[in-house]
């Protein structure tokens, strides 16, 4: 593990992302990070036994992973604008914002079909045929998952071991999303990639989820609620990470999350999180859009003050 980030550049890379978001002219590292990935796929995945697949997913994975850590730190170590500017690609409130609350504001204008191209943007389910309620039920769940994504998990690992952890934790992100499906022709070669992002999001899942509870306590919604909901229904999800942040979202506002998505035409049944809750509204969107943005300066401001304590002993 290499060092953390100094704070005042914890807190300009911060800064960046809160002022800059994701540009989409600038040539973001996580795109390299996929054109790698891609590449090493076509170059290691061969048909074969599913232990054969098994280790040329392993050894793509651990490439990537290896490969970015290794970049960060020797990009890192030009400078320190460079060590800033690298944290800052590491971070996605802004972006994450942006992005839920255009779609937000296509539903409020009633384009629903411009709403479901927006959100095939952010979400990897099907769109074409989304009602209002479920647009905005999509939306909320990509809210409390990419808290943790691209908000949480970031800061944890620029402050655990500066850029190159960060950029490690980006890469293993990347692959799951890219490799690490159940379903065929991934089931073996994704499923090292999958499983290291399960151990690389066990404890950002859970501090998101307290953030977002925290979040909900400082804006006046139901913190109560939010809690009670993620001790009875965050360990219900398929994944042993999503579940956490997502029924804590649920309890804030009162709504029922997951249910039935599609993929590529198929099914994929979900456990429903705050089944007392009620359907999703512009105004619930509204809500989790204002809790996520607070929920992401209190985590930032957790991690700066452990960095500024940390640095002075």
């Amino acid at each position: 593990m290499t060092a953390p980030m100094l704070p005042s550049r914890f807190l300009a890379a911060y800064a960046l992302d809160w002022i800059a978001g994701d540009p989409p002219s600038m040539p973001h590292p996580v795109r390299l990070i996929g054109a790698a990935i891609s590449h090493g796929e076509r170059l290691l995945r061969r048909p074969a036994k599913p232990e054969i697949e098994l280790v040329q997913g392993a050894f793509l994975t651990a490439g990537v992973v290896f490969g970015a850590w290794v970049v960060a730190r020797w990009v890192r170590n030009a400078s320190p604008m460079a060590e800033i500017l690298l944290g800052w690609t590491t971070l996605a409130t802004r972006s994450l914002l942006d992005e839920s609350a255009a779609v937000v504001r296509a539903v409020e204008a009633g384009d629903l079909l411009r709403a479901r191209l927006l959100l095939s943007r952010i979400v990897g389910r099907d769109t074409e045929s989304l009602d209002e309620p479920e647009i905005l039920r999509a939306v909320i769940e990509t809210l409390a998952e990419g808290l943790c994504d691209g908000v949480v998990a970031p800061l944890i690992y620029l402050a655990l071991g500066g850029v190159p952890a960060a950029f490690a934790y980006k890469a293993i992100n990347t692959l799951d999303s890219m490799i690490g499906h159940p379903e065929p022709p991934y089931r073996y070669f994704g499923r090292v990639a999958a499983r290291l992002d399960d151990v690389a999001n066990f404890i950002p899942a859970r501090v998101a989820a307290a953030t977002i509870c925290a979040a909900a306590l400082l804006t006046k919604y139901d913190a109560r609620q939010a809690w009670r909901i993620l001790l009875r229904d965050g360990s219900n999800h398929p994944s042993p990470n999503a579940g956490r942040p997502e029924a804590a979202m649920a309890g804030a506002l009162g709504v029922r999350l997951g249910g039935m998505n599609y993929y590529g035409g198929e099914p994929s049944p979900k456990p429903v999180l705050g089944v007392e809750g009620h359907c999703a509204t512009v105004r619930d969107a509204r809500k989790a859009l204002f809790i996520t943005a607070v929920a992401s300066v209190a985590a930032f401001s957790v991690a700066w003050i452990c960095l500024a304590i940390g640095r002075r002993r």
